[in-house]
């Protein structure tokens, strides 16, 4: 890690006044993976011209946080302990980066020796896959973890505060109390939000049938599973959805616009509230082409007790946060794959998360969740509720 963080007389590394114990990339993966002798690990990465990997000259060029967290903390991480890990073999790839969040990858990677090779048969020779790097890999390596039948960990967007704190935590907890808050909140009927933008109020309802909640925990035990790290969420795939959503842009940050949601999907503007026309009209010609790029695929809810590490991995996982998504839902259980939409470019997981830090002017006033006929306050001003407090 390059940030320094203070520690404190037990020797836990202090980020923003929360206390972890220092990151163990060692306890990490045994611990996340329950790792048996005689793994074999991957490390893959993503950079604009996959070729920089040849003898690891991306290193040298500026920028490119994630990516060399890749290779310094990731892949010389396991490689100086591969024994304590149980290891037979660790090699390092990259791939041109895909340019949107969980969009198929490439077919071919690049080793450090200047090959160019098949990420398919790349991925035939390994039990362990680890993606850290720009933009999202989750949904691809989820489809291809289960073809293969094997396991995977992608911590897209990662830094040193990421490091110090999600990646430093116990992942038996984690799992533990994601559990605690996916039991509670399962067979819910919907869930409404619930925001303030200048003002003005807005909802959504988001209609879930009653399904089981689901769990994004961190332990991956099964073949084919690929866990998403840092974990700690809650989640859902809706059924359907109607009402307003507001959207703070990532490419325009001064860009908001409040979306209509009929049947699930977004199907109009209702309002720009500050910055770019053209751009709402842009992102609205995408979804009238390919609807499913508009379709809202989850709804999330963070149940850790973390600091911002400024970048979505971590902060879509902090408890009193909340996450809509739309897009590709198949990583999920979700009904949507990249195979559904016009134009692969299109075929992205998008979060759109609501926290006091990224959108303070889009306030998320509250999410209550709606079930038997009785309602449940389950976040109000960023804070959870005395309902999720007491699952804690």
């Amino acid at each position: 890690m390059h940030q320094q963080f203070p520690t404190n007389a037990e020797g836990q590394v202090v980020v923003d006044g929360y206390a972890f114990p220092p990151f163990d990339l060692v306890r990490l993966l045994r611990t996340v993976f329950e790792l048996e002798d005689g793994e074999s690990f991957a490390v893959f990465t993503d950079l604009p011209n996959p070729r920089d990997v040849t003898d690891y000259a991306y290193l040298k060029q500026d920028g490119l946080g994630p990516q060399k967290h890749a290779y310094n903390t990731l892949f010389k991480g396991v490689q100086d302990n591969l024994a304590a890990l149980g290891g037979t073999k660790v090699d390092f790839y990259a791939y041109e980066e895909t340019g949107g969040s969980n969009l198929d990858l490439p077919d071919s990677v690049f080793t450090p020796g200047g090959a160019e090779l098949a990420l398919r048969d790349v991925l035939k020779q390994y039990s362990i896959v680890l993606y850290m790097g720009r933009w999202s890999a989750t949904a691809p390596i989820t489809a291809l973890a289960k073809e293969f039948g094997i396991r995977g960990a992608t911590m897209h967007g990662a830094n040193d505060r990421v490091l110090a704190s999600g990646l430093a935590v116990d992942y038996e907890e984690v799992s533990a109390r994601a559990e605690r808050m996916r039991s509670a909140m399962s067979s819910a009927d919907s869930m409404v939000l619930e925001w303030d933008v200048g003002g003005e109020l807005y909802s959504l309802r988001l209609h879930l049938g009653g399904q089981d909640a689901q769990k994004s925990h961190g332990l991956v035990r099964a073949l084919g599973d690929v866990a998403n790290l840092p974990a700690g969420e809650v989640y859902y795939v809706p059924e359907g959805g109607e009402g307003l959503l507001p959207q703070k842009f990532e490419d325009d940050a001064e860009t908001i616009a409040i979306f209509k949601i009929e049947d699930r999907g977004i199907v109009g503007v209702e309002k720009l509230v500050q910055g770019d026309e053209a751009l709402v009209r842009k992102y609205m010609e995408t979804i009238e082409f390919d609807k499913n790029a508009g379709q809202l695929t989850e709804l999330g809810l963070g149940t850790q007790t973390l600091p911002w590490a400024h970048t979505d991995i971590q902060d879509e996982k902090i408890l009193g946060t909340a996450h809509v998504a739309t897009g590709r839902s198949d990583h999920l259980g979700g009904d949507i794959s990249s195979a559904q939409f016009k134009n692969k470019r299109n075929a992205t997981h998008n979060d759109i998360l609501f926290t006091p830090e990224k959108t303070p002017e889009v306030k998320l006033k509250r999410v209550t969740m709606h079930r038997n006929g009785e309602q449940t306050l389950i976040l109000e001003d960023y804070e959870p509720s005395p309902f999720v407090k007491a699952l804690l």
